[in-house]
């Protein structure tokens, strides 16, 4: 790779950055404003002027909730009076005292003068003086939980210890009165969601000694007694079985109440495919305390969908879309997919049954896949696959067993190669992030382990197919820093052929941007195929465009190389690199890339949406 091969890539992205990092909204908006035209109204009359002279976080709490602050860009008070001028003037320094005990500063000095002029202008001095802080916090829990944990219940115990570590407004701490709301609001909260949801204040105060500087807290909590799970009632089923929710519980009667273990069922019920809507109330009377009723109800989605699409990705170009869904063909407890996809490098028929729910979660499914795909940087290739098999969905871990049966034909100049294979195969996903849909923090690994028999023109024998991937998510001050690793082998011995869709490629979203999709493999008659040996890796940074109005939109700068050969020894790297737009949409992220791939000397745009696992 010589300099001269790599300029255009520098200067094409170098410019690009340059640019985004110069681009602000407020220099858009401007240069989008236009001239102001004869019919518009006069701007309304400023009654007065307000400066306000206070530490920078107590100006923004001064600026936002005073009275005269708020009124001051009022259109409907623009013709007050000069009398309601002075009464707001005169209320300013008691509010003003009332807003600055909020955030623990009980002895401020306020001055405020007002200068004569057209409009007059208001002068609003704050000098907060020393903050109070805790000489004393009293935080007691009474009630079951301590009877229990005297008892020696090593949960409750925990509990109690986690809720004294817990508290945060300890001696020598500022205070403030969010800071304590917020303090009395978790406390409470870790007794509701863990076992005690009747859970309630006995009784708390928080006595000021001003003079002093100093505040004295006390807070006594009552656990409540302790809930268990008691007998569950469903209601809104017309067209499923009870299973269809039973199987979904993770909880049986007797077992100790979490709000985690209610709000996991609502999901998963969401998630189902099954209800439009569900929601689960535990009955928090403590008569039934040992046995409180679990009330399930569901709004079912309808019957059969049919949907009609028209649209484009990095993968078919211009594509339409025809799918059917069926909740329960023929009277079963089964969904089924029918899709069909028309695209100018993709063709696809995809059917797929799948159970409803069984025991742990567990989905039973068959599956059948026909595709097409072909492109000018890719051999025609025309697939079929058969699938059985069994998936379980939980909230970190996906698994995926299934069996297979696959056969590929690649024509190129060379003719057409026809593969086929058998294989027993395993998937498995895990996620340890903040969000799934929108993922800012934590680490995420899949594998897909699988063995078969081959069967091709060349040659018949076993293989192993191998891949693993690794993401990663971590703020970085304003920005967001995101990062990728895959790899992948199949073994086997040279002279058998695996099926071209158990092969890889790169090129393309969630591999190599500024390449076409599955473009970047060995050549085989002037066209890309698959390889035995795959390498990827990604970094991007990201960061929010710096306007409330645009909060959900960012632009980012990213780096992506790799490979899919042969071998490890023909592996060469090729890079590609750019910069894009994401807005953070409710079903994920969707992301509009430029990239310039490095070894085709060209830009290319990308469009995705969603996270890849």
């Amino acid at each position: 790779m010589t300099d001269r091969r790599c300029a255009p890539h520098r200067s094409c992205l170098g410019a690009l950055l340059v640019a985004l990092a110069a681009f602000t909204p407020d220099r858009a908006r401007a240069d989008d404003v236009p001239p102001p035209s004869v019919a518009e109204a006069p701007a309304p009359r400023t009654p007065y002027l307000l400066r306000i002279t206070a530490p920078d976080d107590l100006d923004d709490l001064l600026s936002t909730y005073l009275d005269l602050a708020r009124f001051r860009t009022d259109p409907a008070l623009a013709d007050v009076t000069e009398a309601e001028i002075r009464r707001l003037v005169a209320a300013t320094p008691a509010q003003a005292q009332s807003l600055l005990e909020t955030r623990g500063y009980f002895n401020p000095s306020i001055r405020i003068t007002t200068d004569e002029g057209s409009p007059p202008t208001i002068t609003l001095q704050v000098e907060p003086g020393e903050r109070t802080r805790v000489s004393r916090a009293t935080v007691e829990v009474q009630g079951d939980i301590v009877e229990r944990a005297e008892q020696g219940d090593v949960r409750d115990r925990q509990l109690l210890a986690e809720i004294q570590a817990g508290w945060r407004l300890r001696e020598g701490r500022p205070f403030s009165q969010g800071w304590w709301n917020s303090e009395k609001s978790e406390l409470l909260g870790r007794l509701r969601t863990d076992g005690y949801p009747a859970a309630a204040w006995s009784g708390t105060a928080a006595e000021v000694d001003a003079p002093r500087n100093t505040v004295r807290l006390f807070a006594v909590a009552d656990s409540g007694p302790l809930y268990r799970f008691g007998p569950t009632s469903i209601e809104g089923l017309s067209l499923h079985r009870e299973e269809a929710v039973s199987n979904l519980l993770t909880f049986r009667p007797g077992q100790r109440y979490t709000e985690k273990q209610v709000l996991d069922l609502q999901e998963r019920l969401q998630r189902s495919g099954l209800f439009e809507s569900a929601s689960v109330i535990v009955d928090t009377d403590p008569a039934t305390a040992e046995a409180a009723p679990v009330a399930i109800t569901v709004r079912e989605l309808p019957l059969q969908d049919l949907t009609l699409g028209v649209g484009y990705s990095d993968v078919a170009r211009l594509r339409g879309t025809i799918e059917h869904l069926h909740r329960r063909p023929f009277g079963l407890n089964w969904v089924s997919k029918n899709k069909l996809e028309l695209g100018r490098d993709q063709k696809a028929l995809k059917s797929e049954l799948i159970s409803h729910p069984k025991a742990d979660q567990y989905r039973n499914l068959l599956a059948f896949a026909g595709e097409r795909f072909s492109s000018a940087s890719s051999a025609p290739t025309d697939s079929y696959r058969v699938r059985a098999g069994r998936t379980q969905d939980t909230e970190r871990i996906d698994r995926l067993y299934y069996g297979e049966y696959t056969t590929a034909i690649v024509t190129t100049d060379l003719g057409r190669q026809r593969a086929s294979a058998i294989t027993a195969n395993y998937e498995w996903v895990w996620r340890n992030v903040d969000n799934i849909l929108l993922p800012t923090r934590g680490i995420a690994a899949s594998a897909q382990v699988g063995a078969g028999h081959a069967r091709s023109d060349t040659g018949n024998g076993p293989f192993t197919r191998l891949y693993g991937r690794l993401s990663g998510y971590q703020p970085l001050g304003g920005w967001y820093g995101s990062a990728r690793l895959e790899a992948a082998e199949v073994f086997t011995r040279n002279n058998v052929s695996v099926p071209d869709t158990l092969l890889f490629r790169a090129g393309g979203d969630e591999s190599v941007r500024g390449y076409p999709y599955r473009s970047i493999g060995p050549q085989q008659g002037g066209t890309t195929v698959g390889g035995k040996v795959l390498a990827t890796a990604s970094v991007e940074l990201a960061r929010p465009f710096n306007t409330r109005d645009l909060r959900q939109w960012w632009w980012a700068v990213f780096m992506d190389a790799g490979d899919a050969t042969n071998s490890w020894q023909d592996y060469a790297v090729k890079v590609g690199a750019g910069a894009g737009i994401r807005w953070r949409s409710p079903v994920g992220p969707l992301k509009i890339d430029a990239a310039y791939g490095e070894e085709t000397n060209r830009w290319r745009l990308h469009l995705s949406v969603g996270i890849a696992y």
